[in-house]
């Protein structure tokens, strides 16, 4: 069971201000659900695999294939500013 100071420093460290119910319902809540974990650490997984990833994807970026570039004058046609045919930006120090 979590205690409320414990709660508190939560908040704390997520930057929210909770009232003093909140409080306490997150303190049922969250002690609730590191209540069911500790059940969890109870299933024996002696002969399980362990899962990188649940749905078993491999691959999923597509075959770098070259295409036609933009022309430089199709690059810059929406560019705010630019100068001898490159972008311009504000200089950042």
């Amino acid at each position: 069971m979590l205690k409320k100071e414990e709660i508190e420093h939560i908040g704390w460290l997520a930057r929210i201000e909770l009232s003093e119910a909140e409080k306490g319902l997150f303190e049922q809540q969250l002690s609730s659900i590191l209540d069911y974990f500790a059940v969890l650490d109870e299933v024996d997984t002696t002969d399980v695999e362990p899962t990188y990833h649940v749905i078993g994807i491999k691959d999923v970026v597509r075959k770098d294939e070259p295409k036609e570039h933009l022309k430089q004058s199709e690059a810059l046609q929406n560019a705010a500013k630019t100068e001898k045919g490159y972008f311009k930006s504000p200089r950042i120090l």
